[in-house]
């Protein structure tokens, strides 16, 4: 018997067919919503693309640098310059419900569970990429001029995409032609895309609780990179409240006189 729980729908973009990877309808508002975001990694057996990895109860990003302070002898009790250090690697954390037949191991690309030996990170050889897509509510694309449609962004904005959405009306999607207006049936939104990097996890745990009947694993795992997939990084890349091309930014880096 197929494993639906882990048999890549790559029309889908899922990583299982069974109904725990059902999509439902979402609100839509100004405000970020968690039902509109997608966390997409590596299934196990596929090497096509990466693909949804369900039933995630928690998705949290964090990541830091220390900015220490300059002070001179003679100066003052003032603080001349803050000086940002290094910045450490991202940590993301992640929750997960325990299934039979498809595990945080083989949702990440390891064989682990049913489909092989992976039961610890020490069996962990080789690093994981994962995408999060943050889709638009109809009224940020209205407000975009792409409502109902979504845009694929180009240049400095190419960090966004299209996402096709069937019409629940005829079942057709497809591309859209011209990428302004929707034909033949096609729907969709804008997504914003961040790539994390050649991942690593760093600690994993499983709670069998004689309380709560589901099983949850959650895990850590370190990214190398983070970036928008498309932009070119450098010296001069366009980041904002650079004074030296007109942007508004502080006015102690602004003042040349």
């Amino acid at each position: 018997m197929a494993n639906t729980d882990l048999v890549p729908n790559g029309a889908a973009g899922l990583q299982g067919s069974s109904p725990i990877y059902n999509y439902g309808t979402s609100p839509n508002t100004r405000t970020a919503v968690s039902q509109k975001v997608k966390i997409l990694a590596p299934a196990y057996g596929s090497t096509a693309q990466l693909l949804q990895i369900g039933a995630l109860s928690n998705f949290s990003v964090s990541e830091s640098r220390s900015v220490e302070p300059l002070r001179g002898i003679g100066q003052g009790d003032i603080i001349t310059e803050l000086v940002p250090s290094v910045t450490e690697p991202a940590t993301v954390n992640c929750e997960r419900a325990l299934l039979y037949q498809a595990n945080l191991w083989q949702a990440t690309g390891y064989a682990g569970g049913a489909d092989g030996p992976v039961r610890s990170l020490r069996h962990h050889r080789w690093p994981f990429d994962v995408q999060e897509e943050m889709a638009y509510s109809s009224l940020a694309d209205s407000d975009s001029g792409v409502a109902n449609v979504g845009r694929n962004g180009t240049g400095f904005q190419g960090g966004v995409k299209q996402s096709i959405y069937p019409d629940q009306l005829d079942g057709i999607t497809g591309p859209t032609p011209d990428g302004d207006f929707p034909v033949g049936g096609t729907q969709g939104h804008t997504v914003i895309i961040t790539m994390y990097e050649a991942c690593w996890w760093n600690s994993w745990s499983k709670t069998i609780n004689r309380d709560q009947g589901m099983i949850m694993e959650s895990g850590d795992f370190t990214v190398t990179d983070m970036h928008d997939l498309t932009s070119q990084y450098g010296e001069f890349l366009a980041s904002g409240n650079d004074p030296t091309v007109g942007q508004l930014g502080s006015i102690r880096f602004g003042d040349v006189a």
